[in-house]
């Protein structure tokens, strides 16, 4: 196995559990909502889900282990992903924030914060910020 190879594992391997811990959120409540089906479905595309994975998550999101950011710094660049994916999904219209809220929850964003930093987020990313920048201002956005 090839250096490559072995990075394109671990890649995929870690798609798979960050696609997983997305789909224990949208199961929280029992039941995928057609909104959170569609973010779902676009999601899985965009981390090179095969259907078949697909699948297997949706019907067991214990099978793949989570990996949560522990950085701060890596928890809001997957913020900064998952917030342009959300607003560009505009088929979520209302239920965009209530996702991201609990998506930032998951991230490791207490409840106490999420609504403040989820608003904050959504308005640099309906601004067109690049990633650099939207960390920096989340990061900066007490000061």
């Amino acid at each position: 196995m090839s250096f490559s190879d072995l990075f394109d594992s671990e890649f995929k391997q870690r798609n798979k559990g960050h696609f997983s811990a997305i789909v224990r959120v949208a199961l929280a409540d029992g039941i995928v909502h057609p909104e959170e089906k569609n973010f779902l479905d676009k999601l899985a595309s965009r981390l090179e889900i095969s259907e078949t994975e697909y699948e297997e998550i949706l019907n067991d999101p214990l099978k793949y282990p989570i990996n949560p950011p522990y950085l701060h710094v890596q928890r809001l660049e997957r913020l900064y992903d998952l917030t342009r994916m959300v607003h560009v999904d505009h088929h979520l219209e209302d239920q965009q924030e209530v996702m991201l809220r609990k998506l930032g929850i998951a991230l490791g964003f207490t409840p106490s914060n999420v609504n403040y930093i989820i608003a904050k987020a959504l308005s640099l990313v309906d601004k067109k910020v690049d990633a650099d920048t939207f960390v920096y201002e989340m990061q900066h956005m007490h000061k």
